[in-house]
């Protein structure tokens, strides 16, 4: 191809010369532009003489009747087509590998060799197109779907040098499956097969599907697995088709005439035999006698585990039926303990018992390889926030994975910060911190319930009772030093993949001020809300969450998350109080509350909950491309004993993980207008109310590099009007157009195990209208916002 040119009588313009580097990026860029186009126009300028450049093909499925499903028939016909075609630029039909493969043509070494070893893709011919092979394909995928006797035409359609196929297919009425017969022997396997009819795959007047009939094998296969026949396969299972009535088919479902003896009996597990230290270096028999425990042959490291904490997790029982279920059920829940590294179980004949008329018999061997009991961990960070704290911090974990000897893991963590407010001229109190805490978590794999047993029979997943506990004294230089202690114990447990529940009957803080400085005291007395909210830091708390997740299942394209949670705090107390006749306490604001060892509780009632939308562009399922939205929505009703909730649970919004173009805590309530030296919007930009929405597009770039683009909005409102926070109130038929609204871009190094995130955003709207800065915010972080 030639470049056309053309002549002008205007009178040339005058352009000052570009520096030099910029010289050389201009004729950088001229020269790949001219690379590219070249690659583009000489896409059959390598085609040998006579031979013609294959570019793909179509296929389309003719029929007199309605065609069920066409779309992923034409789909499925389409993905026989062999060989594809050169990879080609969409609209623009460039094929730029064509070109690196020719600059490599004939050369051993070079750049012209490593290009069309790289990029480079030999031509693709029409004459490597096999048509009769395509076509017996196509007819054999119809036939599949119930289209019997179809015709299918190709046609060579040839342009220049390039050549196309087109497939037609012709295809009558599909066949219909009119009935479906089981196996009719009087045989304890026949039986068994027949009592898997209801759950059948096959449905009378459904097109006849040879997957169709793949999937009820399995199926029938995984049914008899989990009836002790240990040793079927779905082989042995035979589907004979009568396709001689009218567009119509008749199935019978039966057993090969010759399978084994073993795979046509049902098996009893003889003896199950546990090792909880085991390498490929030993086995169980090496000079070392079990112990007897409920029937199980127990290899014991007493040193580190109870027998009743390993027979616990376990669902293979001596003398019960084999169910293959029950052994996955036991590999997920042992391995859940995390005490292990490997499980595995090995299922053997028994030799000491010999098979009867009907059962055989199994010894299962369930071996596990234990991680080491106990570990220490240091981290060292810089933290660094979007609203100007920066500084140290470190957290020490000792973790003991069988602290009872019963797998049950106790976890200690000692933890220190110093965050510093830098941006200049602040004028800010109290934005100078230290931090030092220590907390610890016992966790049990099993549910305390007493005096009921409850083990969850039913779900992969170990069940698991916490008790935490914790102290963490914080200073903030200028203004206040605060004690706050926690105490708690709750269930966790998971009836599927995706389900997860949380229970916390007893979630105890307590926050005791102290150390008030003469200006942080001037300004809790100045406003009422800011002094309840500090006074009211003793926390009866209990907590219900229910988590329903589909990012575990990564082959769907659309995956859901949802989170719904309920607190509540005080009712107890505030009932027994009342019960008991204690005198209220009068407050320097004239309100009264009840009290527990000397300290106002909080009486509240709190839920939150979260949607997110996980959607694939692309069809593979280790794809990055993806639109994820987020939604928030939080309320919390302080009554009775209190009129403000406690500090720590109101809402704040803004930050990487919020509203990206602000900073934390930097929007609302409302269209309230913080100080802009911050001095108090640290601690009265929270509220009672909280609605956000996130949308945000993902992009693979390069390997371990991903990108972003995304927008945010959100807000924050108080329940109550506060007279130092003008606008802050919420009122329904204004707070959409009192949303915070952001955008911005991203850059994410993702390693698979860890991500460190890069997000610019720019304030696009403001509660109370036009932002009053509208520069853009660098956020850095770790972990995507959701």
């Amino acid at each position: 191809m030639k470049p056309s040119s053309s002549r002008s009588n205007a009178a040339p313009v005058a352009s000052p010369a570009p520096p030099a580097g910029a010289s050389r990026l201009w004729r950088s860029w001229a020269a790949l532009t001219a690379l590219l186009l070249g690659a583009g126009c000489s896409g059959t300028k390598f085609i040998p003489e006579g031979s013609y450049l294959y570019t793909g093909s179509s296929v389309k499925v003719q029929s007199a009747e309605p065609i069920p499903n066409e779309a992923a028939l034409t789909t499925e016909l389409t993905s026989v087509i062999a060989p594809k075609p050169n990879a080609a630029i969409p609209l623009l039909g460039a094929r730029p590998k064509l070109y690196f493969w020719h600059m490599g043509e004939g050369k051993t070494k070079g750049l012209g060799k490593w290009l069309a070893d790289k990029y480079g893709e030999k031509p693709v011919l029409l004459s490597e197109v096999d048509t009769q092979k395509v076509k017996s394909l196509m007819a054999n995928r119809l036939n599949n779907n119930g289209y019997f006797k179809p015709v299918v035409h190709s046609k060579v359609q040839k342009k220049d040098r390039t050549a196309t196929v087109d497939y037609l297919a012709q295809v009558g009425k599909p066949y219909l499956i009119k009935q479906i017969q089981y196996p009719e022997r009087d045989t304890l396997l026949d039986r068994a097969i027949r009592a898997t009819q209801a759950g059948s795959l096959l449905k009378v007047g459904d097109p006849y599907n040879l997957q169709t009939l793949i999937n009820e094998r399995i199926r029938i296969d995984g049914e008899l697995k989990n009836q002790g026949y240990y040793y079927f396969t779905p082989d042995y299972l035979l589907f004979q088709v009568d396709s001689t009535l009218d567009n119509q088919a008749n199935i019978y479902v039966k057993v090969k005439g010759t399978i084994p003896k073993r795979a046509a009996q049902p098996y009893v597990l003889n003896r199950v035999s546990l090792n909880t230290d085991y390498s490929l270096s030993d086995t169980a028999s090496q000079g070392r006698q079990p112990i007897m425990y409920e029937g199980y042959r127990y290899f014991p490291d007493e040193k580190v585990f109870k027998a009743k904490a390993i027979t616990n997790a376990t669902f293979l029982y001596p003398d019960s039926l084999y169910r293959r279920r029950r052994a996955d059920q036991t590999l997920s829940r042992l391995m859940s303990l995390g005490t292990f590294k490997f499980v595995d179980i090995r299922f053997r004949p028994a030799r000491n018992q010999p098979d009867s008329a009907e059962y055989g018999h199994l010894n299962a061997f369930v071996r596990m390889t234990q991680v080491p009991k106990k570990s220490l961990r240091g981290e060292v960070a810089l933290v660094s926030k979007s609203n100007g704290f920066v500084g140290p911090g470190f957290r020490v974990q000792f973790r003991n994975r069988s602290a009872l000897r019963g797998a049950e893991q106790l976890l200690v963590n000692v933890t220190g910060a110093f965050e510093n407010q830098t941006r200049t001229g602040t004028n800010a109190i109290g934005l100078t911190s230290y931090e030092l805490g220590v907390d610890a978590q016992l966790i049990v794999p099993r549910l305390i319930t007493p005096p009921f047993d409850i083990r969850l029979r039913n779900s992969d997943f170990q069940p698991r009772t916490t008790f935490g506990a914790g102290y963490k004294y914080v200073q903030r230089l200028e203004a206040f030093k605060q004690d706050a202690f926690s105490l708690n114990y709750g269930y966790t447990w998971k009836t599927n993949i995706t389900n997860e529940h949380e229970l916390r009957p007893i979630d105890l803080q307590y926050l005791r001020l102290g150390g008030v400085s003469d200006t942080f005291q001037a300004r809790l007395d100045k406003n009422a809300f800011l002094a309840n909210s500090f006074r009211q830091q003793f926390i009866l708390g209990s907590s219900y969450r229910y988590t329903y997740n589909q990012q575990a299942l990564e082959q769907r394209r659309n995956q859901i998350y949802f989170s719904g949670g309920i607190e509540v705090s005080g009712n107890a107390a505030y009932l027994l109080s009342n019960l008991t006749g204690q005198t209220k306490e009068t407050n320097p604001d004239g309100t009264k509350a009840y009290t527990l060892i000397g300290q106002q509780f909080s009486q509240y009632s709190k839920i939150d909950l979260e949607v997110r939308n996980y959607f694939r562009i692309s069809s593979n399922p280790t794809s990055g491309n993806k639109i994820a939205t987020r939604v928030l929505i939080g309320a919390g009703l302080p009554y009775l004993n209190s009129r403000v909730l406690p500090y720590l649970k109101q809402y704040g919004i803004g930050g990487p993980n919020s509203v990206r173009a602000y900073a934390a805590r930097g929007i609302g309530p409302g269209t309230y207008r913080a100080n802009t030296d911050r001095s108090t919007s640290f601690y009265d930009q929270v509220g009672d109310l909280r609605f956000e929405a996130n949308a945000e597009y993902r992009q693979d770039l390069f390997p371990y590099v991903k990108g972003a683009l995304f927008v945010d909005a959100g807000n924050i409102w108080l329940l109550n009007e506060d007279v130092d926070r003008p606008g802050g109130q919420f009122e329904p038929s204004k707070f959409l157009n009192q949303l915070a609204i952001g955008a911005g871009a991203g850059i994410r190094i993702d390693v698979q195990f860890f991500v460190i995130r890069f997000d610019a955003a720019v304030p696009v709207r403001a509660p109370y209208g036009t932002p009053d800065d509208k520069a853009p915010r660098l956020n850095i972080a770790i972990g995507y916002p959701f």
